[in-house]
């Protein structure tokens, strides 16, 4: 039996894994193929940028709401 290349030895190596692990093998495939393609890569950090933003200015909203709701409970604010 000769040498095995690089990617036969990688698909070997999957195909001996459980369904879920080889499903993480090819999440990481799937980001390494985005992170190759510089178009899709800065479409997916731009994403991911507006992602967070919109993620922290929840949470701002979030507190806000909790201290409407309590003052509205103690009555220092009414609808």
């Amino acid at each position: 039996m000769g040498w095995m290349t690089v990617h036969e030895l990688a698909i070997a190596k999957v195909q001996q894994l459980p369904e879920l692990l080889a499903q993480e093998v090819l999440d990481f495939i799937e980001f390494l193929l985005l992170r190759n393609d510089s178009n899709r890569w800065q479409l997916w950090t731009y994403f991911l940028e507006a992602e967070r933003l919109a993620e922290a200015g929840m949470t701002d909203y979030l507190a806000n709401l909790g201290q409407y709701e309590n003052r509205l409970k103690d009555g220092e604010v009414r609808w």
